[in-house]
């Protein structure tokens, strides 16, 4: 009984009436059930008469025949309805709507023919009409008197909504099944004619009584197929469209060849025997998908990594803050100077960006000199696990904090492949319990997060850092750029990018990421915003490590060696209270130095430790204040500076040994001189020499006597050597100022 209602589609399979029936109205006040019939009627009934179907063979393709008509009423008693929805002979079905877009002119069709039917979509009218009637003909004659629409097309529009629903939808114009956008029309032999405009020949030939034929015939079924089969003979990625027009007509319509000493040589076609660049360009375009036709002018690699559709999002699958991280490094869009001499200039760093998944927050960073590897790969974890604090104090910046609580070590590291098949690397994940996972060769967009987020930074210090470049500016190509423009020290640029990360940290939409929950719990939509919540509410992830650990651990580790004058690394010299205390300096000044275990920060000279032997924890050593370098200086800049002067140090060792020679020049000159002098002396003296200590008192008397008188120039020295003595003192100066 309850299908029984305005519009329900039924489908009944007793014998006496079976088929596809719509439900216009029931009518339990007269007992009847007006139907109409969407099957077609049985094959004991007749058929509606008319024009035979045509018997032509000709070829040519034709358009579907529309569908039939529609909507006679049919009056079914109701009880013999009821009776046969209780045998379970009468059920409700459902008829799903195609879907398709409408066009412009689509769109003004429907809303005129909406407005014609208007009768039709008023309940009310339609019930009304039909249980006075038994059928629609006033309804009919009401539009046509208006003058909306003409009695057939009425019917037909009828016929729709009795097919598809009593709803204005039904009314929906089908322009896309006309057979118009899409479909085929080939220009096979006895068919259809090739459309479009006529050359100007045939037009002159017309014009004089004459019917040409085109020189160029239209696409053919045959033509379409191989051209479809020869394209998809050419690997992909596929050739520019010339080529792979001229590959297209060499392989599948060139069929005339010449034997030519037994080798077959193909042969010139003839116009109108091939199809011509736009005709293949027409097929190629219209028969291969865009997408695949993308898919196959680039590589697979390309496509997956810059074309393909995402498929999900960075925190798929990550629990909450803190538990996956992404690690990645990129050569720096800017040029720094040494921190030793700023008129050095020591090129473009190297950055490691450690990016959380789920909060898209920066945890850590870490700037080098090195190649990218998994050493220094290990100092931006440390960077980003150990104390903020520390890493401020090893770099000698004001810390600014922008995530609480403070990153701790993750549970999964997502690096690169070169570092992650590194046997340091495993040997790391095995004592820090870390699972280390990388993406394929060549698929940065499967890591794009922390990829973004070298582009942000380099965007920034494009605006803002003087000598910074921008790698993107397609101009850059045209333009040389000026490194001596750089202002920037290994220190300095650390501190800058501090600063801009802390800054993307609590300023970066992250609205997106707020679900109902979130807004209400007054989330800030920020990744530190993200990152505080997350912890928060318990979905965070921390891990406890002392710092020794992460010391040991992550840290490079070297050997130092205990001196008389305090404990040397790399020739610079720490010291600390507790080394004070146990003597360690009197101990190898009477006994002889020994060597020990340090850990250093590639990024700052200031700190080493060393294992407190017999305690437990570390020693933190101190750079001492006699040091021959600054705390603010890195452990490479302090290495070059000593390799430059291992460099200059043949020059040094040439000018000194310029003034060696001479100085020992100048020492047999003056003792030649004094010899003859003395020789002479001796020759022309007769008599008797007085004692040593007479000649002595002698001496000191007349050097008294001398310099109380103004001292006269000796004009005796060869001024040219004095010269050359001073100039090379300026030499050695000048070299030892340099290597310091």
């Amino acid at each position: 009984m309850g299908v029984l209602i305005h519009n329900q589609l039924i489908q009944i399979t007793s014998s006496e009436l079976v088929g596809v029936f719509r439900v216009v109205f029931d009518f339990p006040s007269i007992g009847k059930t007006s139907l109409v019939r969407l099957s077609p009627p049985p094959p004991d009934q007749p058929e509606r008469r008319g024009r035979a179907k045509s018997t032509s063979t000709s070829t040519r393709s034709k358009k579907p025949p529309p569908l039939p008509l529609v909507g006679t009423l049919l009056w079914a008693n109701r009880e013999d309805l009821l009776s046969l929805e209780s045998a379970k002979l009468l059920v409700p079905i459902e008829l799903e709507r195609d879907q398709f877009n409408i066009s412009e002119a689509s769109k003004k069709l429907y809303e005129e023919r909406v407005s014609a039917m208007a009768p039709f979509l008023d309940f009310d009218q339609l019930r009304s009409s039909i249980l006075i009637s038994g059928n629609i003909g006033s309804l009919v004659k009401a539009v046509v008197n208006v003058g909306a629409l003409a009695a057939p097309t009425v019917y037909k529009l009828w016929s729709l909504m009795c097919r598809y629903g009593f709803t204005a939808e039904s009314l929906m114009p089908r322009i896309n099944r006309c057979g118009a956008p899409g479909k085929h029309r080939p220009c096979d032999v006895n068919g259809r004619q090739k459309a479009g405009r006529k050359t100007d020949r045939q037009r002159t030939a017309r014009a004089t009584g004459q019917n040409l034929p085109p020189s160029q015939p239209g696409m053919s079924t045959d033509w379409r197929a191989r051209i479809m089969m020869a394209d998809k003979k050419i690997a992909c990625p596929k050739p520019k469209f010339p080529d792979r027009y001229t590959q297209i007509i060499n392989s599948h319509f060139v069929t005339r060849f010449k034997d030519e000493n037994g080798v077959l040589v193909p042969g010139e076609p003839t116009q109108g025997e091939y199809p011509n660049l736009d005709q293949v360009r027409r097929v190629l375009m219209t028969d291969v998908p865009r997408l695949k036709s993308l898919f196959e002018s680039t590589t697979a690699g390309h496509f997956a990594r810059s074309l393909r559709g995402l498929l999900f999002k960075n925190w798929k699958r990550v629990p909450g803050p803190g538990h996956t991280w992404g690690m990645d490094s990129t050569i720096g869009d800017v040029y720094l100077r040494s921190s030793i001499n700023r008129a050095w200039i020591i090129g473009r760093p190297i950055v490691y960006v450690i990016v959380d998944y789920w909060s898209t927050a920066v945890v850590g960073f870490y700037v080098c000199l090195a190649g990218p590897s998994w050493d220094m790969a290990k100092l931006g974890l440390f960077s980003a696990a150990a104390d903020p604090l520390l890493v401020a104090d090893l770099w000698q910046y004001e810390p600014m904090q922008s995530l609480f609580p403070t990153p701790t070590l993750p549970v999964v590291v997502l690096t690169d492949r070169g570092e992650y098949l590194s046997l340091a690397a495993k040997l790391t994940s095995f004592q820090l319990k870390l699972l280390m996972s990388y993406t394929p060769p060549y698929r940065p967009d499967l890591k794009g997060l922390v990829e973004v987020l070298h582009r942000i930074k380099k965007d920034k210090q494009y605006h803002w850092v003087p000598g910074a470049i921008d790698a993107r500016k397609k101009e850059f190509e045209l333009r040389r750029f000026n490194p001596h423009e750089a202002v920037f020290t290994i220190r300095e640029y650390v501190e800058y990018l501090q600063i801009i990360f802390a800054e993307y940290n609590l300023t970066a939409d992250r609205s997106q990421r707020l679900d109902p929950h979130m807004i209400a719990a007054g989330v800030t939509p920020t990744p530190a915003g993200l990152w505080r919540w997350g912890h928060e509410v318990g979905i965070g992830t921390r891990r406890a490590f002392s710092q020794s650990d992460l010391i040991t651990t992550l840290l490079p580790q070297n050997t130092a060696r205990v001196t008389r004058s305090g404990v040397n690394f790399c020739g610079l010299t720490y010291e600390s209270d507790a080394v004070s205390e146990a003597q360690w300096t009197a101990y190898a000044r009477n006994f002889g130095g020994w060597n020990i275990e340090a850990h250093h920060f590639p990024g700052s000279v200031s700190r080493i430790w060393t294992p407190n032997m017999g305690k437990s924890g570390l020693l933190d050593l101190r750079l001492s204040e006699q040091a021959r370098a600054s705390k603010e200086q890195t452990l490479d800049e302090v290495l070059d500076a000593f390799m430059y002067r291992n460099a200059s140090k043949a020059d040094i060792e040439h000018a000194t040994t310029l003034l060696k020679l001479a100085a020992a020049q100048r020492v047999a000159k003056l003792v030649a001189g004094a010899k003859e002098q003395t020789q002479n002396a001796v020759d022309k003296y007769d008599g008797e020499s007085p004692p040593i200590a007479e000649s002595r008192t002698m001496e000191q008397q007349q050097h008294s006597d001398t310099t109380a008188q103004p001292k006269t120039p000796d004009t005796s020295s060869d001024e040219s050597d004095e010269a050359y003595v001073r100039m090379m003192r300026d030499v050695i100066a000048k070299a030892t100022r340099g290597a310091t």
